[in-house]
């Protein structure tokens, strides 16, 4: 891990000097990630409101706080290496990678990182914004508070791990919006992304518990809205640390086959 930290180092200081090279479409990415949940929230305040001011355990209040917790969650764990791993292969771009003496993954980290850092001084002010308009009621426990960084690393790490290992079918398909398109469809419903899982049929909540998408998202949302118990917190970074295994252990060996079968084309 100490030889890593030099090398992460590098990684990153170029990443982030390329990023401050396109600031304008750092800006418009940041802003466009706030029209989501901005509209979620207008659809759930209106739903609640027609009933009386309130869904399930969620008022008007909750759901905004609901919905800025996922903004600010999923700006911090989100990835787009899905999206551009097939680009990489068809174009022969992964040859340079795998002449270097480390493994690509920690440059796809390191460039990750430094877009989420300097994309949160455009996001942390249109949050203060949206908190302004939307009035959101925030009640967690300081221990919740405390476990909230944890929780939030371990969602990344799982995110990341998961969506590379998606991301290295393209070894096999030149082409994978269908496979990606299908991934973030359950993503969405199954992560609590458009709906606290609360709201959702109790099957489909047994299901999400029983799948890695919950861990990426809702569950460190719930544990900073003050809704879980340290119960629910224990078994929840039991199942993120579990899932973390699952997609490290899919990575590897899907790695280790896809290499075999690459074959650098493109200019």
């Amino acid at each position: 891990m100490s030889e890593m930290i030099p090398i992460y180092r590098a990684h990153f200081k170029r990443s982030f000097a390329l990023e401050l090279q396109y600031r304008a479409s750092l800006v418009i990415w940041a802003l466009s990630a706030l029209v989501e949940p901005v509209l979620y929230v207008a659809v759930w305040r209106t739903v609640a409101l027609a009933q009386g001011g309130q869904v399930g355990d969620y008022d008007v209040s909750d759901f905004a706080a609901y919905f800025l917790a996922v903004l600010l969650v999923s700006h911090l764990t989100f990835s787009w290496i899905m999206w551009e791993y097939e680009f990489r292969i068809r174009e022969g771009l992964l040859s340079q990678a795998l002449l270097r003496p480390i493994h690509p993954i920690h440059s796809d980290i390191a460039d990750n990182l430094a877009y989420k850092l300097i994309a949160l001084v455009v996001l942390l002010p249109a949050m203060v914004v949206m908190a302004l308009l939307f009035r959101p009621t925030f009640h967690p426990q300081p221990w919740a508070l405390v476990a909230f960084l944890p929780t939030l690393a371990l969602a990344f790490v799982l995110r990341f791990l998961f969506e590379w290992a998606l991301a290295l079918s393209a070894f096999w398909t030149t082409r994978i919006g269908a496979i990606n398109q299908v991934y973030f469809f359950v993503l969405v419903f199954m992560s609590g992304r458009i709906s606290p899982l609360s709201l959702l049929p109790p099957p489909i909540q047994t299901l999400a518990s029983f799948l890695p998408f919950r861990w990426m998202l809702a569950f460190p949302v719930e544990l900073v809205l003050g809704r879980l118990t340290p119960t629910d917190l224990w078994l929840g970074l039991a199942a993120q640390l579990g899932w973390i295994a699952v997609a490290l252990g899919l990575l590897t060996v899907v790695w280790r086959f896809g290499v075999r079968q690459y074959t650098g084309v493109g200019s």
